[in-house]
């Protein structure tokens, strides 16, 4: 059985290069943020008081970061011990995505300097659904730096202290699995408050298994996404083997979502929306039609052998419940007054900073830690 392994390439390349100048763009700006405050650089308003921030970096980007939690879910739950090469990569992609997702909500919050007070006991809203996503994400930033661990420990040779470790693993995975549950399913929960200022399409009181099992399929959508391109762009030993026979049950997944989401609006006689001509409506077809052609192609067994069809599936996957979380917090909801929202040029680039940052440590981490299995990440 091969072991994980540095990639061993140089970190400094025109890809790195570009991602840290964006980064440092991004910065730039995040700088204008904490000094002039949130006016001088989005858009944000009574009507609308998150932006791009939250909804970018925070829910389409911790649904990102569920790699993990699909893994851990499908190796250390169900068993399935066969995937456990996939592993490392998905936890390192999580650990990125939460982490930054976390570090990100402290630029949107007007006082951001109270932000400790969501750790003092006397403070705490305990019936508060925002309270528990920031709890939660917090806990499981921790519990994912902990999973991910042992490829520190592998790097700089600690066994005795890894050999614990891996003794109290099984808490840590179960956490894993049981936090992000928590958490995404409470981001649904969240868009309960907005009641008639959310469009029927998307405001139903399934909203919490909708984000929970989006986010679970965009997990392993994640993976077989990064999986593929890794193994392309470092010539390294393809996992479309191990992909192919998960992509199974991420077709039923996305099977699922769409029998549930289409199964409550009829339920709801609210499918009548779904035929009125709207900018709105339109982006409603192309969420389900994402989630469709996924299901389809990992299902259909000569699409799903295709590397390039799997491919195809998993972007589609990422890209309808990317936007299905985007309708839901900002496409579907109108305000009261007549509030409008768009992102300024600096919200963009902090987000376009953000991504790009998690991009480059990725690129850092599986190049200097033993992060991918295979004979090739040897070399």
């Amino acid at each position: 059985m091969s072991t994980a392994a540095p990639l061993r390439r140089n970190l400094i390349t025109p890809t790195t290069l570009v991602l840290a100048a964006l980064v440092v763009i991004g910065f730039y700006f995040l700088l204008q943020r904490f000094l002039f405050g949130l006016g001088a650089v989005a858009n944000i308003n009574p009507g609308y008081p998150w932006g791009i921030w939250v909804v970018v970096d925070v829910i389409i980007g911790t649904a990102f970061g569920c790699g993990g939690f699909a893994m851990a879910l499908l190796v250390y739950i169900f068993n399935r011990g066969r995937y456990h090469s996939l592993m490392r990569p998905a936890l390192l992609s999580g650990l990125f995505g939460y982490t930054l997702g976390g570090v990100a909500v402290i630029f949107d919050l007007g006082r951001y300097w109270h932000a400790y007070n969501l750790l003092l006991p006397w403070h705490a809203q305990l019936n508060s659904v925002m309270y528990e996503v920031a709890l939660c994400v917090m806990a499981y930033v921790v519990v994912l730096w902990i999973e991910f661990s042992p490829a520190f420990l592998e790097r700089w040779n600690h066994p005795g202290i890894k050999r614990f470790l891996d003794r109290w693993m099984y808490v840590f995975a179960a956490l894993g699995v049981l936090l992000p549950t928590m958490h995404q399913s409470s981001l649904g929960s969240m868009l309960l408050v907005m009641g008639y200022k959310l469009s029927p399409l998307w405001f139903t009181l399934w909203l919490p298994a909708l984000f929970v099992s989006s986010a679970l399929a965009m997990g392993y959508g994640i993976v077989m996404f990064e999986a593929t391109v890794v193994s392309k762009t470092f010539a390294l030993p393809s996992q479309h083997a191990l992909i192919s026979k998960m992509s199974i049950v991420v077709g039923w997944i996305a099977v699922a979502w769409l029998a549930l989401r289409w199964g409550d609006l009829f339920s709801r006689h609210v499918v009548a929306f779904a035929f009125v001509a709207s900018v709105k409506v339109f982006l409603f077809w192309i969420e389900n039609a994402l989630f469709a052609a996924a299901a389809l192609i990992f299902i259909v067994p000569a699409w799903r052998a295709s590397r390039r069809a799997s491919f195809l599936g998993a972007v589609a996957l990422l890209a309808g419940g990317s936007l299905y979380r985007l309708d839901a917090y900002l496409i579907g909801y109108t305000p009261v007054t007549n509030w409008t929202y768009f992102p300024s040029a600096p919200e963009l680039m902090v987000s376009i900073g953000i991504i790009a940052l998690e991009v480059l440590l990725y690129l850092v981490f599986i190049k200097t830690l033993p992060v991918l299995h295979g004979d090739a990440a040897h070399r």
